[in-house]
């Protein structure tokens, strides 16, 4: 089949999210034929370039997301009033307050006039202009003033309400894009998010004027990364920009033919924003579990005496708590040491999910896949990392054995790539121990990482943690130094139970989060998802020129000699080997006419 692939900063990228997921999901279904669908969200990662793409990607088409230039479209009287009433619709929903049936009525208004503003950028040739005009802060103010709308909204000021505008017209860009007809979009079997947002907005926008089912990936919701972020916002322009992203994420949930979330985490989350529990399959990340074999096939470490913390350095990741607590564990067992092992300076995270809960890649516990940080995040990380140095060395003074030896720090800090952990794999094949402090996390990859290789581990319990250890590991509440300190002395002196936590880790992560489960996963979706729709194409009655009912099987699919040489399809958003000129259903085919 051909699957039309929707990503939003990421894949076919060199950096940002989800590059390695998508990659070898592509990689994997080599009897698929894809279409890459890329919103790229700066200049410096279009600048970066594209990874090299398998043979099966047919097509790649790219539209910035950091910028949208004027479209040109000059509205006439008409187009300017279809504007005015379905942009003073989408703001009064906005602005209004919950709803007694909100899963109906205020979901049927905003659809409308989502789909309203999307048909008037075909028609006319876009919306940008039109988004960042007067009309469009004038119809935003009118309805924040109205009757019964919300508190946040009525307390607008100018510059929030232009604040809102420039949020809509940012988040609304994809409606202004090309892709939709049938030579692009249009002509796919099944578009696949790879994330919520501008991603799966694209695939709604198709599905409404195509009639292509929408399948949505999420290994962190879109929605409670925008609640995350931004605090010092406004309280207006917040509320304003919270209920759009409520709103477009209902409808996409609604519209979807199935969701897959990464984690239960994620699906509680789904479910609470309106996803109807009949279409939601979970599916863990996949990871590729080869280069962690040899340590997780060996049952020795390095230092039994060693605990070790790999990941990216960043305050959600509460290395504070982590010190405070091994203090504890000195004073019990005073030989054993801390591995802190992180991530180079700007390396990106694990593949999937992420301590802000965004898309596949943005801020994970891992550090195995590719990606880029942002250089704020890099700072930020920086500063923590000199803050982290200097705790470890107000609590833990350099010792020596003797009055001639050079004293040395049981608190190490390390990079991946150094002489003492020159792979991941060595670093977690550095201790008896891995811990992870996070009080913010979303999939934790670096836990899995550790999984693979046959580690005993302890674990705060933060987002899908629980999920992921499953009773293999230690959990305990975050941000108390105290218990983290227990669970680590209790699998300190117990080497047995050590073995014993960590082979069923190991067993339980080839189970669930290899690349080949994931992959498998998907394969079965596609499938089940395309099963329960029809071929959008028509066969035309040889006498009256009429469409034909039931004429396309659902094996129409695939091409072979039981779709039948004596009719022929006319496409409507089909494959590239089924598009053809409508002929009559009784016309011979080219290539039995010579033989008759």
């Amino acid at each position: 089949m051909r699957i039309g692939l929707l990503t939003e900063g990421g894949y076919p990228y060199v950096s940002g999210d989800a590059r390695l997921w998508c990659d070898r999901l592509v990689r994997g279904l080599g009897q698929h034929e894809f279409d890459i669908y890329a919103l790229s969200r700066s200049e410096r990662q279009e600048d970066e370039g594209w990874i090299p793409l398998p043979p099966q990607v047919s097509r790649v088409r790219t539209a910035p997301l950091w910028m949208a230039e004027e479209d040109g479209a000059t509205y006439g009287r008409a187009a300017r009033r279809r504007f005015a009433e379905h942009y003073g619709e989408l703001a009064a929903v906005l602005c209004a307050g919950p709803s007694e049936d909100p899963s109906t009525a205020e979901a049927d208004r905003f659809g409308s006039a989502l789909y309203g503003l999307a048909e008037l950028a075909r028609d006319e040739g876009g919306l940008v202009a039109a988004l960042r005009s007067e009309t469009a802060v004038r119809a935003l103010e009118r309805a924040c003033r109205a009757p019964g709308a919300l508190r946040a909204a009525r307390e607008a000021r100018v510059p929030d309400l232009l604040a809102v505008a420039a949020h809509l017209e940012r988040a609304l860009r994809p409606l202004s894009l090309d892709w939709y007809e049938d030579d692009g979009l249009g002509s796919v079997d099944l578009c696949h998010a790879a994330s919520g947002g501008p991603a799966a907005l694209t695939g709604l926008l198709v599905r409404h004027f195509a009639g292509v089912p929408l399948l949505v990936t999420e290994y962190g919701v879109q929605l409670r990364t925008h609640f995350l972020s931004a605090p010092d916002t406004a309280p207006p322009v917040r509320s304003l920009a919270g209920a759009f992203q409520g709103r477009l994420a209902a409808e996409i949930y609604r519209r979807a033919a199935l969701v897959t979330p990464g984690n239960a985490h994620a699906r509680r989350w789904q479910e609470r924003c309106g996803a109807d529990r009949d279409r939601i399959r979970t599916v863990y990340p996949g990871m590729d579990a080869a280069q962690f074999a040899e340590v997780g096939e060996s049952a020795e470490c390095v230092d039994p005496d060693t605990l070790v913390w790999v990941g990216r350095v960043e305050p959600a990741k509460d290395l504070v708590s982590l010190l405070h607590a091994f203090a504890e564990v000195r004073k019990e067992e005073p030989k054993t040491r801390l591995r802190i092992i992180g991530a180079p300076v700007g390396a990106a995270a694990g593949a999937s999910g992420g301590a802000s809960g965004g898309a596949p890649g943005s801020a994970s516990g891992g550090v195995s896949a590719g990606g880029s940080g942002g250089a704020s995040a890099g700072a930020e990380g920086a500063s923590y990392l000199g803050h982290c140095r200097m705790l470890a060395a107000q609590l833990f003074p350099d010792e020596a054995d003797g009055l001639h030896a050079v004293g040395s720090n049981p608190v190490s800090f390390e990079e991946i790539g150094g002489p003492e952990a020159p792979s991941v794999a060595d670093a977690y094949a550095a201790g008896a121990v891995t811990v992870l402090s996070s009080v913010v996390e979303g999939f934790p990859i670096s836990l899995v990482e550790a999984m693979f290789c046959g580690r005993a581990t302890v674990s705060t319990d933060v987002g899908a943690v629980v999920e992921v250890i499953g009773g293999t590991g230690l959990v305990v509440p975050p941000r108390n130094p105290k218990a983290l300190a227990e669970a680590c002395l209790a699998l300190l002196r117990d080497p047995e139970r050590r073995e014993r936590l960590g082979a069923a880790a190991r067993a339980r992560a080839l189970e669930l989060f290899t690349v080949e489960q994931n992959i498998a996963a998907f394969h079965g979706i596609y499938l089940e998802i395309v099963s329960h729709h029809p071929v959008r194409r028509v066969v035309l009655d040889g006498a009256t020129g009429e469409p034909l009912p039931f004429a396309a099987p659902a094996e129409a699919h695939v091409p072979g000699r039981w779709t039948g040489p004596g009719a022929r399809l006319v496409a409507r958003g089909g494959p590239g080997w089924a598009a053809g000129a409508p002929v009559r259903a009784n016309s011979p085919h080219p290539a039995t006419e010579g033989a008759r």
